[in-house]
């Protein structure tokens, strides 16, 4: 008795059904990957920032940050299975550091390219071209936004009251003074017409941290003029050694529609509002012969409270925030172009 044969179009369906069952299964894994809000992510940061380290050890951006299933590392050794590889470009630029091109990179890891500076610092960066995915900078338009501090709803300090009885007019801390900086100009133009306490190692009167704080307190105002004119770039000088040293600042750095989108409403001077710095120098002095003026600029704090970043740690857990909504496919073609845009 003859047994019959199968067509033999049912082992190419089997085929067929197989390896499209394979396929929706790799999908299926892949779109957890990017969307399941429940995996942990890993985080690798290759080279700490000019060298100064903190202990990752542990759920750190959960005890921190109440940010859950996040974790990371500072250990090589785990390069292999991170998620995310965190490169600080100020390392890479001066030889101090290196990317591990000579090891195995998975498919699926991202790399991250981090600087807290403005461009005119970011230097060599046409070599790292196609190489990363993400950026991570002070910047709005980066992948992964970290800056130096940001405005929020709600008071934290309903009862402050402005103090007008201090011992000097204006502050300034500058440890890396340059004449040719716009800051420079603006600072040896405006001391002709108010005096200007100046502190930091240009002046050989340098501020510890402790000091800081206290030292500008003591003044109605503070010069929180920036390093280097640049989109967004509005560091410390603003968020910390001005407002939370409870003094009104006047600013030099992006422009006044940028501090305006960034920080507390009517909360600092403009040196850009002013045709010139002798201008600049009767509105301060107007200021602090006014008391019910220069306390305008604290209505804020009845209103709205600042967050400043300070700890690398908090500035990593941020990557996993933004992990699940981050392109998973980018990389960074001309770098150079993007930082410099």
């Amino acid at each position: 008795m003859k047994t019959s044969r199968p067509p033999a179009i049912l082992p190419v369906l089997l085929l067929s059904f197989l390896s499209t069952l394979l396929y929706y299964r790799f999908l299926n894994q892949r779109l957890y990957v990017q969307h399941h809000p429940h995996r942990n992510i890993s985080i690798l940061l290759w080279h700490w920032p000019f060298r100064h380290s903190y202990r990752l050890d542990g759920d750190r951006c959960q005890k921190m940050y109440n940010i859950s299933g996040c974790f990371l590392s500072d250990k090589a050794s785990t390069l292999s299975t991170a998620d995310v590889v965190v490169f600080h470009h100020q390392e890479l630029s001066t030889g101090l550091s290196s990317l591990p091109l000579h090891l195995d990179r998975p498919a699926s890891q991202r790399w991250v390219w981090l600087s807290m500076e403005p461009p005119v610092n970011n230097r060599n960066l046409t070599q790292f071209n196609g190489l990363f995915n993400w950026t991570m900078s002070y910047r709005r338009d980066a992948d992964i936004s970290i800056p130096y501090g940001k405005t929020l709803p709600g008071g934290d300090d309903p009862n402050f009251q402005a103090a007008l009885n201090r011992s000097c007019l204006v502050s300034w801390v500058v440890s890396r003074y340059q004449p040719h900086q716009a800051r420079a100009a603006v600072y040896q133009s405006l001391k002709k017409h108010i005096p200007i306490e100046v502190y930091g190692m240009w002046n050989k009167k340098p501020l510890s941290n402790r000091k800081l704080l206290p030292t500008v307190s003591k003044c109605l105002f503070y010069l929180s003029f920036e390093n280097s004119i640049a989109k967004d770039y509005i560091s410390e000088k603003l968020w910390r050694n001005a407002f939370q040293a409870g003094v009104v600042p006047v600013v030099l750095g992006p422009s006044r529609a940028t501090y305006e989108e960034m920080a507390p409403p009517h909360s600092f001077i403009h040196v850009s509002d002013f045709s010139n710095t002798a201008d600049l120098a009767v509105y301060l002095k107007h200021l602090a012969a006014n008391r019910q003026a220069y306390e305008k600029y604290f209505l804020w704090r009845h209103t709205h409270r600042i967050k400043t970043y300070t700890d690398w740690r908090e500035r990593l857990c941020q990557i996993c925030v933004r992990y699940h909504t981050l392109p998973a496919e980018k990389v960074y073609q001309d770098l150079e172009g993007w930082v410099n845009s």
